[in-house]
């Protein structure tokens, strides 16, 4: 009961993640069904009619066990909520991808550091544009100068995204197997918004 199960609105657009509680609310409720990685979609009737796999997280019933949800689809709900991106440490990791913007190192994130392109010293603020992602070996490379002063490139400009990463677990990002057919939507579409309230009226 505590695994993550990814919300899509009517268009198939990922929109949340959510707990598994709240997906068989909704599901029982008929405000979603589940949908699979043939795309196909599921009522709580027959959703709870299949069988469940050795291999599968379940819930116990009285009289049988239903297979825990990864994806579920809200059946009228099509908007993409849209939310200010919030400016934190979290968020730079998410758009960096837990990679060293200097020299290219994907790091666990207790092994990461925030660096500013031009040191707060030089009045660099902490800013989307001038905030990136660093090793330690690199930010203490780098120390007090420009990337230029230091000849350090960065692999990227650092900007501002549009999306706002999705709630991660442990710091991890956790995916499941069941999420990859609608992943690459989450680049194009606003990733992990709040709980849409109005999912469920």
């Amino acid at each position: 009961m505590h695994t993550r199960v990814l919300m899509l609105n009517r268009s198939y657009l990922p929109i949340h993640v959510t707990s598994v509680r709240r997906a068989f609310s909704l599901l029982y409720l008929g405000i979603a069904k589940v949908v699979n990685e043939q795309y196909q979609t599921f009522d709580f009737e027959r959703w709870s009619a299949l069988r469940v796999p050795l291999d599968e997280d379940s819930v116990g019933m009285v009289d049988r066990a239903i297979r825990i949800p990864r994806v579920i689809l809200l059946v009228r709900y099509d908007r993409v909520p849209r939310r200010q991106v919030r400016f934190s440490r979290v968020n730079i990791y998410a758009r960096d991808k837990s990679t060293c913007q200097y020299c290219g190192k994907r790091l666990p994130r207790h092994q990461l550091n925030l660096d500013h392109v031009i040191p707060r010293s030089r009045g660099g603020t902490s800013r989307w544009d001038n905030v990136v992602c660093s090793c330690v070996a690199c930010n203490r490379r780098k120390g007090g100068r420009t990337p230029q002063e230091a000849r350090m490139q960065l692999l990227q400009k650092p900007y501002k995204p549009t999306w706002t990463p999705f709630v991660q677990e442990d710091g991890g990002g956790v995916r499941h197997r069941e999420w990859l057919p609608f992943l690459p939507a989450v680049e194009a579409s606003a990733r992990g918004a709040a709980v849409p309230e109005d999912a469920a009226s």
